[in-house]
């Protein structure tokens, strides 16, 4: 019988140790009948009740492991990252369900499958409830403004690369509560224009201007400062105007990143995206 305690005591720390030193792994679990897969990516000395990022990618995008713009942020910050795969839509490619006219008539509900996500994830790697946080870029972007319009309780803070508010949702949903938001876009996005497509000229659907869109979670967060900041690019020759719109009160603050020339992109080049994203998440850790 000791030898028997002393050999599940031993598998349950080798167990540990190995959760501890792992660097990337891929799991899934089953949400509402559909299989999720996922990757991690865990900085060696991520200690336990470590915050969660979750980093979206944009629209027929692969999902690679290792090809998050947060994983160095993760590293020297020592906090996990989750990159969830997207499901097929109904043309074939892998995607975020926001409403696209490709997507028409398409039942997923991603939005609910990435909470209940989240969930499996903090329970699964000792990860933090209260402090996780959701990036995405493009159509991952858009999922952050879905989210924000829909309601939820399971990420703090949104941060949107390039990211744009579809008119449906903003005729559809009220955002019923305040979340804290970044908005890093490009004036050149040729994908998700700066000034919006209201008369659906891409093929995304209609949807709203930069300006607009951040303009309205300005309002529905009550922010009432602003102060406003030109950095240089590390591109050279393409300055950074940075908003910064806060509620003293209530810190639900939306920041506004307007990459002067920058075309749709992760804009790693013109700046440390994961640092910048950090950043912000770090004001919302409790």
């Amino acid at each position: 019988m000791k030898r028997l305690i002393f050999t599940l005591l031993l598998m349950a720390c080798c167990s540990a140790i190995a959760i501890n030193a792992q660097r990337q792994l891929t799991d899934s679990v089953r949400i509402d009948g559909t299989m999720r897969a996922y990757h991690m990516y865990i900085p060696e000395g991520t200690p336990d009740g470590a915050p969660l990022v979750f980093v979206v990618n944009g629209y027929g995008n692969p999902c690679k492991p290792t090809a998050s713009w947060m994983n160095a942020a993760a590293d020297a910050h020592k906090f996990a990252v989750c990159i969830p795969v997207a499901l097929l839509d109904p043309t074939g490619h892998p995607g975020w369900n926001v409403g696209y006219p490709a997507q028409q008539g398409w039942e997923v509900d991603d939005m609910d499958a990435l909470c209940k996500l989240a969930r499996t994830v903090q329970k699964r790697y000792h990860l933090s409830r209260e402090n996780t946080f959701l990036t995405g870029m493009s159509n991952g972007g858009d999922m952050c403004y879905l989210m924000a319009y829909r309601g939820q309780e399971t990420f703090k803070a949104f941060a949107s690369l390039a990211g744009l508010t579809m008119v449906w949702i903003y005729n559809w949903y009220d955002a019923p509560a305040p979340v804290p938001l970044l908005e890093i876009h490009g004036t050149e996005d040729r994908v998700s224009e700066w000034d919006g497509d209201l008369d659906n000229k891409g093929g995304w659907g209609e949807y709203m201007p930069v300006d607009l869109a951040t303009g309205y979670m300005v309002a529905k967060n009550r922010c009432r400062k602003i102060d406003i900041d030109t950095v240089p690019s590390m591109k050279g020759g393409s300055p950074i105007i940075q908003y910064r719109y806060s509620n003293p009160e209530s810190h639900n603050d939306v920041w506004l990143y307007k990459v002067i020339g920058a075309p749709h992109c992760h804009f790693t080049d013109y700046m440390n995206t994961g640092e910048e994203v950090w950043k912000f998440f770090s004001r919302y850790i409790k």
